[in-house]
């Protein structure tokens, strides 16, 4: 094998997918499981486009939160984890907004002040 043809091949060894953080696991799972209770159907092929992410991915995630591919997912086990986690990741979401608005305020306060 040519050191051209070494370096090649090392190239394809080196390229990885994205790792997704539970929280966007949670985020595409929970538009799935909505989106299939509105429309009855469709929420995998919807995240797909939406998140740029494969079926295969969307289909492993929601078979490991225990989440049926029919519109019955809400009601299952999966359905309450991914609620709960949703639901962190939102409550986290507003903790960061307050803090973030609570310093705008200050500095707003700050420059009226010396106005």
């Amino acid at each position: 094998m040519s050191a051209s043809n070494k370096k090649a091949s090392n190239k394809k060894n080196t390229v990885r997918g994205k790792r997704y953080s539970p929280e966007e696991k949670a985020k595409v799972v929970s538009f799935v499981e909505e989106y299939n209770t509105t429309n009855g159907r469709g929420g995998q092929s919807s995240a797909a486009v939406k998140f740029g992410i494969s079926q295969l991915t969307i289909s492993s995630w929601l078979k490991n939160a225990g989440v049926s591919s029919g519109s019955k997912g809400s009601t299952s086990k999966g359905g309450m984890q991914n609620k709960l986690a949703t639901m962190l990741t939102l409550g986290q979401d507003i903790d960061r907004l307050d803090r973030e608005l609570t310093s705008k305020r200050k500095k707003f306060e700050a420059l009226k002040a010396s106005l």
